[in-house]
């Protein structure tokens, strides 16, 4: 997984999109454009919004810039309680949808309303059904539409309107068109959400892993900067999170200005500024631990089966268990390889520690 953050300011191909030849496939910008100026909404009305409030990112400059590993652990966050930086706390949006499923299920028991018939296969003593996702490759389509009602959920059961000028759309649009007011007073559909979010990540070729860190980065950021994702700033938000996901986690990056290229309308300065104003408000914490990565992963599978976004089971067959074999064998094989060259390391750094003492009492 790359660490290097780089701002495109030149409009020449980046090393991941400039493989393809020619434009974007039309699909693609037909529906970004859908997407940027903003669908019909049906959800009922969100409260009045909170006028944004302004950060000074200017005091730091001209000072000294610590390493980033001594920024993974701000001093002033009770980490134990931000499920963004330890693995034993709950997840966000998980606690924001069960209010959702508790009233779906009273309401079902209230109205006698039969689950219907059942679509979920149940493994047997003869036949084991499994998916085709896992930990460490998550399917892409089934994690972005977890991820979107992840994000639907936060706008839906949000405490406030708290936001920032940077992430407002009405100050930084992402449309040359007017977007009308109205669409500022409703929370959008899930669908919405889902056909922004699936649009960049096929036109940047993102995987699946890239989708659960935005998440993580999404939630880190509104607990670090104590705002809340409402329908004025959820997408800017929501592309601020992509973008540095991207970088992280991908060596060969999606540079700034290939978004812009993706949203037509949106300026590569514009992208620098909210790149750098969302590093400054997570304190440049980047750092994604495996656990974390994992609880949310495992967190956004029950988010599924609470919303009856099933995964495709297929039945366990003679050449998918010899795969599944092949592959648990060269995941072992890997990790005998990094704990014998973890052991060589340590020999060699107590080898060294000896012989310097050594020199020291001889002297």
């Amino acid at each position: 997984m790359g660490n290097t953050l780089t701002c495109c300011v030149s409009p020449s191909a980046s090393p991941k999109l400039g493989r393809r030849a020619g434009p974007a496939e039309p699909d693609y910008e037909s529906e970004v454009y859908e997407a940027a100026a903003g669908d019909a909404v049906a959800v009922a009305p969100a409260p009045a919004t909170v006028e944004p409030t302004e950060l000074d990112f200017g005091a730091g400059e001209g000072h000294h810039l610590q390493h980033i590993s001594d920024r993974e652990m701000p001093e002033d966050l009770a980490l134990e309680s931000n499920p963004s930086d330890h693995p034993r706390a709950s997840t966000i949006f998980l606690s924001k949808s069960q209010t959702d499923v508790r009233e779906k299920r009273k309401s079902n028991h209230l109205n006698h309303v039969s689950p219907g018939q059942l679509t979920k296969k149940y493994s047997s003593c003869s036949t084991i059904f499994l998916d085709d996702s896992t930990v460490s490759q998550p399917n892409l389509r089934t994690t972005i539409k977890c991820v979107t009602l992840a994000i639907y959920y936060h706008i839906k059961n949000r405490d406030a309107n708290r936001s920032l000028d940077i992430f407002d759309e009405r100050s930084h649009p992402l449309t040359r068109e007017k977007v009308p007011e109205e669409y500022f007073k409703h929370d959008p559909e899930h669908k919405f959400i889902y056909r922004f979010v699936r649009t960049l990540f096929s036109a940047a070729q993102l995987t699946a892993e890239c989708a659960i860190v935005t998440l993580v980065y999404l939630e880190r950021l509104l607990t670090y900067a104590e705002i809340d994702i409402c329908p004025t700033n959820w997408k800017r938000i929501v592309l601020g999170a992509i973008l540095l996901a991207s970088k992280v986690w991908d060596d060969q990056a999606v540079w700034n200005v290939d978004y812009c290229q993706i949203l037509k309308d949106i300026t590569v300065e514009d992208m620098n500024e909210m790149e750098r104003h969302f590093l400054e408000l997570l304190q440049f914490n980047i750092n994604v631990p495996a656990s974390v990565y994992a609880k949310y992963y495992f967190d956004l599978r029950s988010l599924a089966d609470d919303n009856n976004l099933n995964f495709l089971f297929a039945p366990l067959s003679k050449e998918r268990a010899q795969n599944l074999e092949a592959i648990s064998r060269l995941c072992e094989d890997k990790y005998k390889d990094l704990c014998r060259v973890a052991v060589r390391r340590s020999f060699s750094a107590d080898n060294f520690i000896g012989i310097q003492r050594s020199n020291a009492i001889l002297s």
